[in-house]
């Protein structure tokens, strides 16, 4: 007889350990407001409807119970995810990937634009999650190449995205195309009226759960960017722990190598720093965050990843030391400082070949920038 391994914790909330060592890798520091109102919820297989915004890791709060309860011994469709655009299922495809890493489920992304025959070949080999667009999803069941008596679980993400595209026919189609006795979750970043009327109209006695944006406040952070070469970039770093009254300082960077790059050159020049991302233990993580929550810690280096569910009141500078991909990381990046009623600084590196991508990022951020002048070039 073999015995079940024992549940894990995440936060507050019991979780798989296949999924808890996963997540771990992928640098989770602690569950989102979502997740840990909305896991529970799933887990108990109750029907959900959530306000959710994008970037409030909505994706994992209906991937981890789903991972938790697929059956890989079955090679049929136990979960469908339907979403509005070919990105969306193929970024959601990915993380069901990525937190599914030791569960032994497969999951396909289904969408138009392409041919249909490797999608054909990944449903024939027998997968337990499929992840789609409306129109798609509809034609793979109309040749025979979908069955979804098999579900458990539906999930429309993004459903007001969905209505908004003129998706309602199709969705309603695939609903009822799905078996009565299923678990149904909606998640939407807005309750309108619409979408409403498809939850009350698709799922039964759901729980209402909503999760309010977080809000980056202006007025508490100051928005600084300064002009540099990749080259100068440490120096401008050290320039600026020097020029301002720093406390705590999260430093952002995009990949884990430099990430460990940077705390190896600051270390040498006798700064008392540290890093965190996803080839560090979960409780060498833990070390490193406790130690920078009780002030030991002057610098933080920090991935996007291994920065989430990181909540430090006082962080007094946040530096992107890498540009942010886009405005969505950018928020997440400076709302680190500036939290709880205390004022904050945001200081954004540009360097040689980021212009375009800064123009681009400052008009989608919507927020004053200033520029400073480094004292390495004002001469």
């Amino acid at each position: 007889m073999t015995l079940a391994p024992p549940a894990a914790r995440f936060g507050e909330l019991t979780i798989h350990p296949d999924i808890s060592r996963a997540i771990a890798e992928l640098g989770f520091m602690a569950p989102t407001p979502v997740q840990t109102r909305a896991i529970p919820v799933l887990q108990a297989g109750r029907d959900l409807f959530a306000q959710a915004q994008t970037g409030t890791g909505k994706t994992a709060a209906f991937a981890i119970p789903i991972l938790e309860k697929v059956d890989a011994v079955l090679k049929r469709p136990q979960a469908l995810v339907v979403v509005p655009t070919r990105e969306l299922a193929l970024q959601v495809t990915r993380e069901f990937g990525a937190i599914g890493k030791y569960r032994k489920s497969h999951e396909v992304a289904i969408y138009g634009g392409v041919p249909y025959g490797p999608q054909e070949r990944a449903l024939a080999r027998g997968t337990q999650i499929v992840v789609g667009t409306p129109g798609r999803l509809l034609d793979h069941i109309e040749k025979g190449n979908l069955d979804l008596s098999g579900l458990f679980v539906v999930v429309l993400d993004e459903a007001d995205r969905l209505l908004d595209m003129g998706f309602a026919p199709e969705v309603r189609r695939l609903l009822r195309r799905c078996p009565e006795r299923r678990q149904t979750a909606l998640f939407s970043a807005t309750l309108v009226a619409d979408v409403r009327d498809l939850a009350q109209r698709f799922s039964h006695d759901a729980v209402e759960v909503a999760i309010e944006p977080e809000k980056q406040n202006v007025d508490s952070i100051e928005q600084v960017y300064v002009e540099v070469l990749e080259q100068d970039k440490v120096r401008a770093l050290e320039e600026l722990l020097r020029r301002y009254e720093t406390d705590q300082v999260l430093v952002f960077r995009h990949t884990k190598r430099g990430v460990d790059d940077l705390e190896e050159k600051l270390r040498k020049r006798k700064h008392n720093v540290a890093a965190i991302h996803g080839d560090m233990t979960q409780r060498e993580r833990e070390r490193t965050l406790e130690r920078f929550r009780e002030g030991d810690l002057h610098v933080l280096i920090a991935t996007n990843v291994a920065a989430r569910g990181l909540h430090i009141e006082d962080i007094s500078h946040v530096v992107n030391y890498d540009l942010p991909e886009d405005a969505e990381v950018f928020t997440h990046r400076v709302g680190r400082t500036g939290r709880a009623g205390k004022t904050g600084v945001a200081v954004t590196f540009v360097g040689e070949w980021d212009f375009d991508q800064f123009d681009q990022l400052r008009a989608k951020a919507g927020v004053p920038f200033r520029r400073e002048i480094l004292e390495l070039y004002d001469r």
